[in-house]
């Protein structure tokens, strides 16, 4: 959307209270926002909101300056995204309760539409972290993108999986997207919006409030083909995103638990109740998506080197124990290069160090390794 239209959405969207439905009465009644910022209470009356709506809206445009909110947005280095816009999420423009606007830190990409939540329990046990964690890094690493809420506890531990996979991630927060909440979590917010997306729906300085974050929620939900949850108490904002999932036709997926634990009584129950698929590994999910054939051609890239590097090194590590100093020798190669190959190839489980630097080969790739 050009500047001129844009600025008009970005400074409504300021105005507390003007959320889906004034949005689309002001669409519909003026056939811009910029022709409706600049009506008479009268007239905004008359395209439908009620009178108190009106008065409280003129007064309030008062109060904002359209080209001051997109200076703001510029330097804050956020896109704003409206629902006519082609980058705005695809799946979130079908659910009832779309945002008009969405800020986004980071870089929406088209492979983004394959994407799951995965939700849990602020205070999670070890077993709900291993959970999260393996669902997460294995979802990332079958080329999947993992979307979650930046909070305490499960939230934060699927980003941290994501980014480890190397993989996409998205953080859907309940403040202004250049508002850092937790605080503790400033440094993993700049991680994820360097190598995925951070979204929000509401303006730069907006801070955190509790009813902001069952409300986000449904964009968790909204903007995923599924959502996952691990580790739910009977009361947790994870049920939230499981019930706006369901509502919105998308599919949920629930990590059994300890059946004596408080903490896993949410996940159990919509197991119990068939609301929830039980899954217990990511290839559930992606077969119940209709994805693994993502993650086959990922796992069948991984078993050949992807460098000549990584080529050369891989001539020498054979089934038998041999050590780097080794592979270096026979090699040729830089100390530096060989660590760097045998780090990444482990990575992806082409090789194993088991112990005194020494490394075995775990599988076998064809004899030209496929490399030009």
């Amino acid at each position: 959307m050009e500047t001129e239209q844009l600025k008009y959405w970005i400074a409504f969207n300021r105005l507390q209270g003007t959320g889906r439905a004034k949005f689309q009465l002001l669409e519909r009644g003026f056939g811009s926002l910029a022709h409706a910022w600049k009506a008479s209470q009268q007239d905004l009356a008359a395209a439908g909101l009620d009178a108190k709506t009106a008065e409280k809206m003129t007064a309030a445009r008062l109060r904002v300056d359209p080209d001051a909110e997109m200076r703001a947005i510029e330097q804050a280095g956020v896109q704003a995204l409206t629902w006519h816009d082609d980058e705005y999420p695809s799946r979130l423009k079908e659910i009832y309760d779309l945002p008009p606007v969405i800020y986004v830190r980071g870089q929406l990409r088209p492979e983004d539409d394959r994407s799951v939540a995965v939700v849990g329990t602020r205070r999670p046990s070890a077993y709900g972290r291993e959970a999260a964690q393996r669902m997460a890094f294995d979802l990332a690493g079958a080329g999947v993108t993992v979307v979650s809420g930046l909070a305490r506890g499960i939230d934060a531990v699927v980003h941290k999986a994501a980014l480890e996979a190397e993989g996409r991630t998205i953080a859907v927060v309940g403040s202004g997207p250049d508002v850092v909440y937790p605080p503790e979590h400033r440094n993993l917010l700049d991680e994820v919006v360097r190598n995925g997306v951070l979204v929000s729906e509401h303006p730069l300085g907006v801070r955190p409030d509790a009813r902001n974050f069952p409300r986000r929620n449904r964009i968790m939900s909204g903007m995923t083909m599924g959502t996952v949850v691990i580790e739910a108490g009977p009361s947790s904002g994870a049920l939230i995103t499981a019930r706006h999932a369901l509502e919105q036709n998308r599919e949920v997926f629930a990590v059994p638990g300890n059946v004596f634990s408080p903490l896993s009584q949410g996940a159990n129950r919509l197991i119990r109740d068939s609301s929830a698929k039980l899954v217990t590994d990511h290839r559930d999910i992606l077969e119940e998506l209709n994805l693994s054939w993502i993650g086959e051609q990922i796992e069948l890239a991984a078993v050949f080197p992807q460098d000549e590097n990584e080529n050369e090194v891989l001539r020498w590590v054979t089934y038998d124990p041999v050590h780097i100093d080794e592979i270096i020798r026979s090699s040729g190669l830089e100390i530096s290069t060989v660590s760097s190959a045998l780090a990444m190839m482990e990575l992806r489980a082409l090789v194993k160090q088991v112990g005194g630097m020494n490394y075995i080969r775990l599988k076998e790739t064809s004899a030209e390794y496929q490399t030009a």
